[in-house]
């Protein structure tokens, strides 16, 4: 996998490099993708395909790290967290991992699996509000291929 890179301005996001892509997180990530939890396909049905005016990946790694989705024009990850996530250990990780990727120039949005399947369309309202503090409102026609 070559490096990919999103740019606004002058700050791009580099997804991760080769050889750590190919000995450490494709076969993870892969996994992920084909087993999602019911939330996390739920809100992929939701987020796919530009619905919202931008592109999303799933399942994308971003440093040494697998967000469940991002949407690289926007710098803008979106968590769905399963109760694992309230756990002490868990919780301690998670805060290291966003701390991480805000200083790389991310703004991490996180919902609990049970916000997803019970009201995705607050989640979905809270996902484009994000997306218009960071790009404006998003395109009637979508986002240019490669973001």
């Amino acid at each position: 996998m070559s490096e990919e890179s999103s740019t606004i301005g002058q700050r791009h996001a580099f997804t991760t490099d080769a050889e750590r892509w190919a000995k450490q997180l494709k076969a993870f990530s892969r996994a992920n993708r084909k087993q999602p939890t019911e939330a996390e396909n739920a809100l992929w049905q939701a987020l796919r395909g530009i619905k919202l005016g931008y592109k999303f990946r799933r399942q994308h790694a971003l440093d040494r790290y697998i967000v469940d989705f991002v949407c690289l024009r926007a710098w803008l990850i979106v968590e769905a967290d399963g109760e694992i996530h309230t756990e002490t250990g868990q919780a301690e990780y998670d805060a290291g991992r966003t701390h991480v990727l805000e200083e790389l120039g991310f703004r991490i949005l996180r919902f609990t699996n049970d916000q997803i399947l019970t009201n995705i369309n607050q989640t979905l309202e809270t996902i484009k509000f994000n997306l218009a503090r960071s790009l404006g409102s998003p395109s009637p026609q979508g986002e240019e291929a490669g973001g």
